[in-house]
């Protein structure tokens, strides 16, 4: 009679007990369900990146695990193995078939690209998280940057080397000089989203060069591009990002193209990574007055036509600018043609190593370049009222060499040459030289620190010359990397 009544009291929670086993392994088992359902959705998606094909409906749903809409039941969702996904959500977008390379200024990062494919200074794509209750992803970026220079004699730009910028003749000019400033420093803000008519993306990005006597917040970038339409605020359709050097030194060589404009552009897609864009930009005609009291006239955008060529060694770009230059003065007023061809690239070498160039030449065109944007050498004004564009020419070649995966050097020369037709004054730009030498450390991919030496020279119009030369010491904290 004991041995029932014990019987009769242990089997009700023998039967709970068993019940809520039960019930913990079927919940565990759908956990795990869930799990393996979305790795074999994210190896999917990286199987048809690798392919080339765009990503499947699976894919972008991996992309989005993340995000509410994308997640399994709340009763999943409690559980370690469903959140796990969130820490590696991915946006998404194809992967660069362009090798991976290490840039201090990393302008590639911001470039748009067809497809809005991801940077070759950018491969994996780090630091994305959800918007809960949407499918966007954001990402917040940047660095900080602190720059030491010394420069040997006067060089004019105190905080970028700009060869343009170098006094010639002045009772000054065999001054040195001490800077140190963080303007550099960068913020961005990017957002992805997938969408019926393809992925999109929004960029944004300030840095600290708005004022040359304090650091005032400048936009570098705001644009947002779906698909292959962009529009908005950054680089000219016409320059290649891609292709210019790694330097601690901001400005870069001075026969680079190189134009922050606003302006929109589409990309159309010729297969096996090969691309023809055309775009639009806002014009403005800079243009030397020589004592006449005028206004520039820009009754056109300025338009671009870029063929780029993608492969796993590098890439190859094409580039031609068409402009409308024009004035208008009291008694006199006159328009004039303007524009050129830029070709620019870069190829892989042996043990990571890349060779990095740009060739660029044209009539009226010196607002695409490095040295002389903003100058006012697209076009002068003759003594009958003509308007002429001044033919230019330059480019540079760049060559990175790592010597360890730590430690890496770079070697760049750049010239630019501008023809006044007897139309600029004697102390106006004719040419400028650049070269620059670095060696680089990053222990880490979050910390950059290096050394570089760099030499300018300029040549103003009557045949005078200046030069100088720079040390710069750097030291950046990537915030994502």
């Amino acid at each position: 009679m004991e041995r029932s009544t014990a019987m009769a009291a242990v089997l009700p929670w023998v039967m709970v007990s068993g019940l809520a086993c039960a019930q913990d392994t079927v919940q565990s088992l759908r956990a795990e369900i869930a799990q393996a359902q979305r790795t074999l959705q994210s190896l999917n998606a990286r199987l048809d990146a690798l392919e080339g094909h765009p990503p499947s409906a699976q894919a972008g749903d991996a992309s989005l695990a993340a995000s509410p809409s994308a997640a399994p039941a709340p009763a999943q969702a409690a559980t370690p193995a469903a959140a796990a996904p969130q820490a590696q959500a991915t946006p998404p977008g194809y992967h660069s078939v362009l090798p991976p390379r290490d840039s201090v200024a990393d302008p590639s990062t911001a470039a748009s690209r067809a497809d809005n494919t991801v940077s070759p200074t950018d491969p994996e794509l780090k630091g994305f998280f959800a918007i809960p209750g949407t499918d966007t992803l954001i990402r917040l970026g940047g660095y900080a940057k602190l720059d030491a220079i010394a420069d040997a004699r006067a060089a004019g730009d105190q905080e970028q080397f700009v060869t343009s910028t170098i006094p010639v003749g002045s009772p000054n000019r065999d001054t040195s000089n001490v800077e140190i400033h963080a303007k550099q420093t960068r913020f961005s803000f990017e957002a992805r989203r997938p969408t019926s008519h393809g992925n999109l993306r929004f960029y944004l990005e300030n840095d600290f060069f708005g004022s040359s006597d304090s650091y005032q917040f400048r936009l570098r970038h705001a644009y947002g591009q779906l698909g292959n339409t962009y529009a908005g605020y950054g680089y000219s359709t016409f320059m290649d990002a891609d292709s210019l050097p790694d330097t601690l030194d901001f400005a870069g060589p001075g026969g680079a193209a190189y134009l922050l404009v606003a302006g929109m552009h589409h990309s159309f897609s010729m297969g096996q990574g090969n691309t023809l864009t055309l775009g639009v930009e806002n014009p403005e005609s800079e243009i030397a007055r020589n004592g006449v009291e005028a206004i520039s006239v820009d009754r056109v955008p300025d338009v671009s036509l870029v063929a780029r060529m993608e492969r796993d060694w590098g890439h190859l770009q094409l580039g031609a600018v068409a402009r409308s230059l024009g004035y208008d003065a009291e008694g006199h007023q006159d328009t004039t043609f303007g524009g050129g061809l830029s070709f620019s690239g870069s190829f892989s070498l042996p043990e990571r190593d890349l060779i990095l160039f740009g060739l660029l030449g044209g009539k009226g065109m010196s607002r695409y370049t490095a040295d002389l944007t903003g100058s006012g050498l697209d076009a002068a004004i003759a003594a009958d009222g003509t308007l002429k564009a001044l033919p230019l020419y330059g480019g540079f070649v760049g060559y990175t060499h790592y010597w360890t995966q730590m430690w890496r050097s770079n070697l760049v020369y750049g010239e630019l040459y501008l023809d006044g037709e007897d139309t600029l004054a004697a102390d106006a730009f004719r040419r400028s030289r650049y070269g620059a030498l670095n060696l680089i450390w990053s222990p880490a991919p979050s910390w950059t620190m290096g050394m570089e030496l760099l030499y300018g020279q300029l040549e103003q119009q009557d045949g005078r010359r200046a030069d100088t030369m720079r040390l710069q010491g750097s030291l950046q904290y990537n915030f994502i990397k």
